[in-house]
């Protein structure tokens, strides 16, 4: 089977305390891609925190830390085996060669798993995905948004911010005067640099704008991939032939863009679509205001007027006019940011989605060998399955 061939020699690991055994293992959270995305990154940080809290949850696939709890690919053997104390594992898939994967195992190979299926598309899903998901035990979706797309029971259980990782500004390096850039307040637009994204309208707001505002300068950190290398050129172009170069930074891809959050005063996150989006969190868990589309799940995070704006994606005017506020009265934004950290706090900490996903979890484990679940509304919930 081509579950046990994938990647298993990718990990030379048998001394590896990450390694967990299979037969404690109550949930199995697959990521069946190699290159980092949002998907792969949920899994990174939700696994340490939900095996903190006490349940047994271990990842498996390439593209993974080692550091990461998980088991390999040759274990999946024994799957068959009941975990210790338990009837059954729950198989949380989170896109579609991995909702294959799990009803491979549990109807063809008659393995004793649940299908658990998290959705964060915000489009409604072609015929041969929702065949799946029609096929699922259980369905979890990021926003009310992506779950408006579904055409079965769900619950709605938002992602979550590690608060650790993401907090407000505390030593030297958190300031602008670190970076050696010019001005006094930092602007920024994190994310790999596309179309998709809203780069160019956040370029274009900051040409118009940043001639009017002296004190404000602007970053932009993130990936390029060759079939968008064109795009970025054709913005720094407008850059330099605006005379802007030495206050419109491209940073490129940072190492490390936890400290690039705390060193902003506005974060802009002008995507014209997402899946969830976790960037505008991160920014207000780093006590920085934020201007954000309504892409993705952006609307569901911000608090009009009192943790940042947010504006209709694709309307440039709206953005521009949003971003202005902040850079005429940059007290707003350093007011906004304080509330947006409490709000992240109250509402979209890490602990909140990892207690979220553990409780569907054990309604599944508890359900017995046949039947959809029931769940009971819990913090970070909605829309209780029928």
């Amino acid at each position: 089977m081509g579950l046990i061939a994938v990647a298993e020699g990718q990990n030379n690991i048998h001394h590896n305390p990450a390694v967990v055994d299979i037969g404690e293992v109550e949930v199995i959270a697959p990521n069946f891609k190699r290159r980092l995305s949002g998907v792969t990154s949920t899994i990174i940080q939700l696994v340490p925190v939900q095996r903190a809290l006490g349940y047994k949850v271990a990842a498996l696939g390439p593209g993974l830390p080692d550091t990461i709890p998980h088991i390999r690919f040759r274990d999946t053997l024994r799957l068959w085996r009941r975990p210790r104390g338990k009837h059954t594992r729950v198989w949380h898939a989170r896109r579609n060669i991995e909702m294959l994967a799990g009803l491979v195992l549990r109807d063809f190979l008659r393995v004793p798993i649940k299908l658990l299926f998290t959705s964060a598309a915000q489009r409604r899903h072609s015929s041969y995905t929702r065949r799946l998901i029609r096929r699922m035990d259980a369905v979890v979706a990021t926003s009310v948004r992506s779950g408006s797309f579904l055409d079965v029971s769900h619950s709605v259980i938002r992602h979550g911010v590690d608060l650790e990782r993401f907090h407000p500004a505390a030593k030297g390096e958190d300031t602008i005067e670190e970076t050696g850039l010019p001005g006094r307040y930092l602007i920024g637009c994190f994310g790999r640099i596309r179309h998709q994204k809203g780069t160019d309208l956040f370029v274009q707001a900051m040409i118009e704008l940043l001639p009017n505002y002296p004190d404000w300068t602007a970053v932009i950190s993130g990936r390029v991939t060759p079939e968008h290398a064109g795009f970025a050129d054709r913005l720094k172009a407008q850059i330099a032939a605006a005379g802007l170069s030495d206050r419109i930074r491209f940073l490129g891809e940072v190492d490390d863009i936890k400290p690039w959050y705390r060193r902003l005063t506005l974060y802009v996150a002008p995507s014209r679509n997402e899946g969830f989006g976790l960037t505008p969190l991160e920014a207000m868990a780093s006590q920085t205001a934020v201007v954000a589309s309504d892409a993705g799940a952006y609307a569901e995070m911000i608090v009009p007027g009192e943790t940042g704006i947010c504006v209709p994606a694709g309307d440039y005017n709206a953005l521009r006019d949003a971003i202005r506020i902040y850079l005429a009265d940059p007290t707003r934004a350093a007011h906004n940011a304080e509330a947006g950290l409490r709000h992240v706090t109250n509402t979209f900490a890490l602990e909140n989605e990892a207690r979220s996903l553990i409780h569907v979890y054990e309604k599944l484990i508890g359900s017995g060998p046949a039947g959809k679940i029931t769940i009971s509304p819990s913090k970070g919930m909605q829309n209780d399955y029928d």
